[in-house]
């Protein structure tokens, strides 16, 4: 009967959800939502993930700092609330994040993301697996999300990270996904600070991380490990 269940399992999240691919390509500021890739870097990879966590496509998906320099950079205050949305929902299981990394050149158009990055937000686990049921995730279905960027940080211009890691196929080494996409911010009215704790992407994240190399259907998981850093308060 449990082998039976696994092999279900298995099966329901392959079929469909291998069309169920994503991206984020507007910035929402407040109650704004901009124009398509208007903010945020385009890509040139469509909706399909990231594999390799070794890559530098892991910044800011494939191709994108080749449309940097005609991006927009939006001017928000710190303790603004802003997100993505999500082109056309989040079509897989796993956990969704945020992150900001401060430009090290003097324009963000110009900077390709090899700076420190810290996480400002996280989303989940919803329930854990069972005998019978599976493990579900807070962001399941989500067509956009929004959370707060800190108060104490330096002001100056930032990338914003979007970043979702489908864990579908995380059963073997490399087959989770990244679906991720970045907007150019220029940040004002912030308190200083030193965010932390801060790495490199690539960096974060190993392919052997607990979070991202897991059997995601049988033993039933009980616990999760979320992958990178910890979350900065501000």
């Amino acid at each position: 009967m449990k082998f039976n269940f696994s092999i279900l399992l298995a099966a329901a999240a392959a079929a469909p959800q291998a069309l169920a691919h994503y991206n984020f390509e507007r910035l929402i500021v407040g109650s704004t939502v901009t124009g398509e890739y208007e903010y945020v870097r385009r890509t040139t990879n469509s909706n399909s993930p990231v594999q390799d966590v070794t890559s530098n496509d892991l910044r800011c998906n494939v191709g994108s700092f080749g449309y940097a320099a005609t991006t927009k950079t939006y001017k928000v205050t710190a303790g603004s609330t802003v997100g993505f949305t999500i082109r056309d929902y989040i079509g897989h299981p796993g956990p969704l994040y945020a992150y900001l990394s401060k430009s090290t050149t003097a324009n963000v158009n110009t900077y390709d993301g090899s700076g420190d990055w810290f996480k400002i937000y996280e989303l989940g686990v919803k329930d854990f697996a069972t005998y019978t049921t599976s493990m579900t995730w807070l962001s399941d279905g989500f067509k956009n999300y929004t959370f707060t960027i800190p108060k104490a940080i330096p002001n100056g211009q930032y990338l914003l990270r979007g970043e979702h890691i489908a864990v579908h196929g995380s059963g073997s080494i490399g087959g989770a996904q990244f679906y991720l996409g970045c907007a150019q911010l220029e940040i004002s009215g912030g308190t200083g600070g030193t965010p932390k704790p801060v790495g490199k992407i690539p960096g974060i994240y190993s392919a052997t991380d607990p979070g991202v190399y897991f059997n995601p259907y049988w033993p039933p998981v009980t616990n999760y490990t979320m992958p990178g850093p910890a979350v900065y308060k501000g």
